[in-house]
C-alpha cells in the first residue's frame, strides 16, 4: 500500500466525520435565526405595547428620540422625513419588526425578511446609533450584520420556505 493512502477500515470514521461537519453546516444559521426573530418580534411587540412610545412628544415618545438624535445622525434628512409623522414612523417601524421577526422564525420568504431586518437595523444605526462612541457599543450596526448572513442563504432548515421547495419538488419529480 502506498504511503498516506487509506484502507476501507478508515472509511466510516471519514463518512462520520463529514456528516457531522455537513449536519453543523447546514444547522449553522439556526440560532441566529431564531436570535433575531425573536429579538425583533420582541422589539415590535415593546414598541406597540409602550403607553409612552407611540407619541409625537413627551418623554420616551417616538417624536422625543427622533428629535434627540436628530443632528447627531448620519442622516439628518431621514430623521426629519421620520418627524413630519413621529407616531406614523413609529407605527411602521413596530409593524416592518414585527413582520421582519414574524417571517424570520417561521422562514417565510426568509431572504426578504431579512432584508427586511437589515434595511430597519441599517436606518436606525445611520439614525439613533450613528453617533456611539466607540461604534461597538451600538447594536445597530452589529444588528445589520447578523441580517447579512441570513439574507444570502436564507432558511433551509425549520422552514415555511424549506417545505415550499421540497413540496414543489415532489411534485415536479412526479412528472417524470
Amino acid at each position: 500500500m502506498a504511503h498516506g493512502m487509506r484502507t476501507d477500515a478508515h472509511t466510516p470514521y471519514l463518512d462520520e466525520g463529514r456528516a457531522w461537519r455537513d449536519t453543523a453546516a447546514r444547522y449553522a444559521l439556526l440560532p441566529l435565526r431564531v436570535f433575531l426573530g425573536v429579538t425583533f418580534v420582541y422589539a415590535g411587540v415593546d414598541k406597540l405595547t409602550d403607553s409612552a412610545f407611540m407619541h409625537a412628544s413627551g418623554s420616551g415618545s417616538i417624536g422625543d428620540l427622533m428629535r434627540a438624535v436628530r443632528d447627531s445622525s448620519a442622516i439628518p434628512a431621514m430623521v426629519d422625513l421620520a418627524l413630519k409623522n413621529p407616531v406614523g414612523f413609529g407605527y411602521a417601524i413596530a409593524l416592518g419588526e414585527l413582520a421582519v421577526g414574524i417571517g424570520t422564525l417561521v422562514g417565510l420568504l426568509s431572504r426578504l425578511a431579512a432584508l427586511g431586518g437589515a434595511l430597519i437595523s441599517m436606518s436606525l444605526w445611520l439614525t439613533v446609533s450613528w453617533a456611539s462612541s466607540p461604534y461597538y457599543y451600538g447594536n445597530d450596526l452589529a444588528y445589520l450584520m447578523a441580517w447579512l448572513p441570513l439574507v444570502l442563504a436564507g432558511a433551509p432548515v425549520f422552514s415555511l420556505d424549506a417545505a415550499i421547495r421540497s413540496r414543489r419538488g415532489n411534485r415536479s419529480g412526479a412528472d417524470w
